[in-house]
Parts: C-alpha cells; sequence; structure tokens
C-alpha cells in the first residue's frame, strides 16, 4: 500500500489530466476544481461490508415500497405511521406521479446511502440519497489509476475489484428498458457531475445526450442521429425533475424534453431514478425509515438512524428548543452540505433567529444528535505525513432484477482539521473504499 503513496502526486496529476473535476456555481460564476484524491484506502473487511450489505438491501427495498406505495394506495398513511400532512408538505412529493406506474414498479434505481462509522464502532445513516446521487465514477477511475500506477499493491491485497460497477448499471437499466437504446441524459458541460455523466456512458456503452438530441412523437422517446431516429427505451436522467420536461414540470426549463414524462406515464419508456424521489429522501422523512422496513417487511430495521428529532411534533420540538446547541439542525430542502448548522457554532442573534425559524416553519428542519465519527488518516500536502480527518462513505445500491449494494463507494473526508462537512461543494477530497475480499 506504500506504493500507492509514493505515487499520490502522479495519481492527482492523471485525475486532473483525465478530467476529474467537479463544477460549482459559487456567486453567479461556474467553476470547476479538482476532486482532490487521497490514496490512503478506506479498509472494509468481507464481515463488515456483509453488514452493511444486508442493511442497505433492505433499507433500499423498504424505500422503493414506500415510493410505491405513496404515489398509489397510500396504505402507509392510511395506516397512521407517517401523517398525511408530512408527505404532501415535501417539496419533494410531486401530485404529477400520482398512479404513474415506474416500470417493474422500481423508483430508485441507483441509490445513494450516506453513512458514518461512529466511534462506537457502529455504522450509521445520515441520509438516502434517491434523486440523482452522484460520485460512483470517481472511485472507479480512481482505482483504474492506482492499479496502473502500483500494480503490485492490488496483487498483494485481497480486495474486491470494483469495475463491476458498469455491468450493474447496465444490467439495472435493461431491466426496466421498454424496448430501444440506453442514453444517459445529461443538462450540458456546465453540469457539476458531467464527468460523471461521459464517464459512465462510456463505461456502460449508453449514448450520452443532451435534451436537443431527444424528441417524443406518438409518446415515444427517439434518439435523433445522422442513422434517422432510433427508439429510445431507458433514460438515466442527470437532470432534477423540475427540469425534465416543460410540459410536466417547471415550463421555462431549456434542458429539458418535451413529453418525456408523457411518454413515462404511458409506459413507453423508463426513467431512472423516477420523477417524484424526492418525497422519500426529504430529510424529514428519514425520520420514519425505520418503520418503514417494519411496516412494508415485516422485519427489524439492520440500518441504524441517526437519533433524530422532528420539530413538526411538539415534543420533539421542545427538545430541540432546549438542547439547541448540542444538536446540528438541518435545512429538509437543503442539499450539498448547505443548510448544515451545529447549535453551538452560532452569535447570540444568529441562534435567537434560527429558533424564531423552527417555531414558525417546524417541517422545515430536522434535529440530530452530532455523531462523533470516526477520522480517517488522510496524506498531508508534504507526501509523507498521515493526519487524521473526519470521513464518511457513499454506498451505491442498484435495484433491478435484485437488490445489490457495489462492492466499493466513494469515502469523502474533510480537509478542514475542525469540520464534519465532508462535501466536496465544501473543499472536501475523497478516496477509494476496498472491500476486503476474504
Amino acid at each position: 500500500m506504500e506504493n500507492l503513496y509514493t505515487h499520490a502526486a502522479d495519481i492527482n496529476a492523471l485525475l486532473e489530466r483525465y478530467g476529474v473535476r467537479f463544477g460549482i456555481y459559487k456567486n453567479g460564476t461556474f467553476k470547476e476544481q479538482l476532486f482532490p484524491f487521497d490514496p490512503v484506502p478506506r479498509i472494509l473487511t468481507a464481515a463488515e461490508f456483509d453488514k452493511i450489505d444486508k442493511a442497505l438491501q433492505q433499507r433500499v427495498t423498504a424505500l422503493n415500497l414506500f415510493l410505491y406505495d405513496i404515489y398509489h394506495e397510500k396504505k402507509i398513511v392510511k395506516d397512521g405511521v407517517i401523517p398525511p400532512e408530512f408527505i404532501y408538505s415535501s417539496s419533494g412529493y410531486l401530485p404529477v406521479c400520482e398512479g404513474v406506474e415506474p416500470p417493474k414498479k422500481i423508483s430508485s434505481h441507483i441509490s445513494g446511502i450516506d453513512l458514518v462509522l461512529s466511534k462506537t464502532g457502529d455504522w450509521v445513516i445520515l441520509e438516502d440519497n434517491l434523486r440523482i446521487p452522484s460520485g460512483a465514477s470517481y472511485p472507479l477511475i480512481a482505482r483504474d489509476i492506482c492499479r496502473t500506477a502500483s500494480p503490485s499493491t492490488f496483487r498483494e491485497n485481497a480486495v474486491a475489484d470494483n469495475r463491476d460497477y458498469a455491468q450493474l448499471l447496465k444490467k439495472t437499466m435493461e431491466h426496466v428498458n421498454t424496448g430501444g437504446l440506453n442514453v444517459i441524459l445529461t443538462p450540458g458541460r456546465y453540469n457539476a457531475a458531467f464527468f460523471e455523466h461521459s464517464y459512465l456512458a462510456e463505461r456502460i456503452g449508453a449514448v450520452l445526450v443532451t435534451n436537443n438530441e431527444l424528441c417524443v412523437e406518438n409518446d415515444c422517446v427517439y434518439l435523433k442521429s445522422s442513422v434517422g431516429k432510433q427508439r429510445v427505451g431507458a433514460v438515466y436522467r442527470r437532470t432534477s425533475d423540475e427540469y425534465l420536461d416543460p410540459l410536466a414540470f417547471y415550463e421555462e426549463s431549456v434542458i429539458g424534453v418535451p413529453g418525456l414524462y408523457r411518454a413515462y406515464q404511458k409506459g413507453n419508456v423508463a426513467i431512472l431514478n423516477s420523477p417524484g424521489n424526492g418525497v422519500a429522501d426529504d430529510k424529514g422523512i428519514y425520520y420514519f425509515v425505520p418503520k418503514m422496513v417494519e411496516y412494508y417487511l415485516g422485519e427489524s430495521c439492520l440500518s441504524m438512524n441517526a437519533p433524530t428529532y422532528l420539530p413538526y411534533y411538539e415534543e420533539d420540538r421542545k427538545y430541540v428548543l432546549e438542547h439547541f446547541d448540542d444538536l446540528v439542525i438541518k435545512d429538509v430542502a437543503e442539499a450539498g452540505g448547505y443548510g448544515v448548522v451545529f447549535g453551538n457554532s452560532l452569535t447570540k442573534v444568529q441562534k435567537q433567529d434560527f429558533l424564531s425559524a423552527i417555531k414558525e416553519e417546524p417541517r422545515r428542519f430536522i434535529a440530530q444528535e452530532v455523531i462523533d465519527f470516526q477520522d480517517l488518516d488522510i496524506l498531508d500536502e508534504d507526501g509523507i505525513t498521515l493526519i487524521p480527518r473526519k470521513a464518511d462513505l457513499r454506498a451505491f445500491v442498484l435495484s433491478g432484477e435484485d437488490v445489490t449494494v457495489w462492492k466499493s463507494g466513494l469515502t469523502r473526508f474533510s480537509r478542514n482539521p475542525d469540520s464534519f462537512i465532508v462535501n466536496s461543494s465544501q473543499g472536501g477530497g475523497f478516496k477509494d473504499t476496498w472491500v476486503l475480499s476474504r
């Protein structure tokens, strides 16, 4: 493994050469930057991964059952497990999805589940990302480059091969394909994750398209090409719900495909992930996932949520107001590390403003106990010294004919020694995740 450390600069140079970047908009300006890679891998034993595997298969299965139920019979609401107003006030709930039958009844085909390892040794789920989770491409290409830089490292260590992600994704798309091409729909070059869109399209043999390369005729989707129109059977969209189709959602969208959603409603194309998934990865709905598992599967939940309080409930609201300094507060509509506030970091005035906001809009927030999760070692800028930094793990779960947890994942770390925020948009880096094969 030490061989990787000596090649750290070369590996990052190759990542930059291959365009392994992410983009962010700040102050109205689009900027691209390298996603810093650390060669010290996170290592999971086979037994440790087996526990994660079982827990996430169960969790994502329940979430898919919830998504189908909530847009159809709504049994979980009728039986009083989740309050109805909690569903319908979610910004991710889309009334236009009512009664729509997704191919094979799967809504979240690619799920990104964020976990941290607490200092007690327990894996804790922080978030479920079921809309358009990104990040699988980074450990994929990093592993390829590391294997090239130091082939002996992977000969000498029993590391599960992570190159099967492309095959898993392709099988997932084929499982729901309604007859036609697989395409990856990108908003374009200036999207934050454009590198991933193009990289995955190449790896799985799908066609990378922008909206103006697709058209809808007679409620079917076609690719416009030099050889004529070709039928599209599955669209792995990397465009947010509201911009996906100007006829169904935000009418001023210039990156959507007019008529795409109607084709989906008619069962003539699969969309991965399905529109309307935001109701399930709402940070408030997270609170109810263990109850979903018990309700839909009749099993005890194997995955552990962080202790969470919903100010929506009077008892929880009272607790949050009284223990504000000890909690982390999250705005349910935010993502990417934004809208996360540690109570003890605020000034007296900021705290009073926040408490007032919680009282006025209790549905807008959740509060969680601060999980003191484990540090992982990273190489300092000198490339020699190991220093500890907070790190999480985004596990990828693919739901097709089977529910499969990829034997790898995106480990993100904070480069700030005083920060728990690991997101790339907040300046974090990433490292490979090794799952040992024995």
